[in-house]
């Protein structure tokens, strides 16, 4: 028996956005808050970044690495305010935006982590990290079917080479 993919699974397939994937709600925090705090806030929330605002919009990111070479390599104030370290402009994708698109962009760009936006709202963020997950689950997708085919198979006569 044959069976065919229909272009409607097909299309779900190249259909999956953004928000599907992103960690949310990102932690924020404002951009006159002490690096000290931010810290531990990345600690409290088990996070490698938080999103700076200003404004309620969007101004910067900070990330575990940040940290380690902007404040304690170069021996910064950790009570002073976390825009004097935090990276800007930043790169980001839209909640909308297929996951095609920001693994394109994570390619282009070289970051790790992308702040997801509706509008100029931050939504949450998409990390390399959650894009391996998309894999796994896309190749578990794939070969789940076969894998169970091989595992209801009876065993056959022992290997003898």
């Amino acid at each position: 028996m044959r069976v065919s993919a229909s272009k409607a699974s097909a299309s779900r397939v190249s259909a999956a956005k953004v928000s599907a994937s992103m960690s949310a709600p990102a932690v924020a925090v404002p951009a006159v808050t002490p690096i000290r705090e931010v810290a531990r806030r990345m600690d409290g929330h088990g996070v490698g970044s938080v999103v700076v605002t200003e404004d309620g919009e969007l101004c910067g990111i900070v990330t575990d690495r940040d940290l380690a070479v902007r404040v304690v390599a170069a021996g910064a104030d950790p009570d002073g305010a976390v825009r004097t370290v935090m990276s800007s402009p930043v790169v980001t994708v839209d909640a909308g935006d297929d996951i095609h698109t920001a693994y394109r962009i994570f390619r282009n760009t070289g970051v790790r982590r992308l702040p997801v936006l509706d509008g100029v709202r931050v939504v949450g963020v998409l990390t390399v990290d959650d894009l391996l997950m998309d894999v796994f689950q896309r190749v578990a997708d794939l070969l789940g079917p076969v894998a169970w085919s091989v595992l209801a198979e009876p065993p056959g006569p022992p290997d003898t080479a």
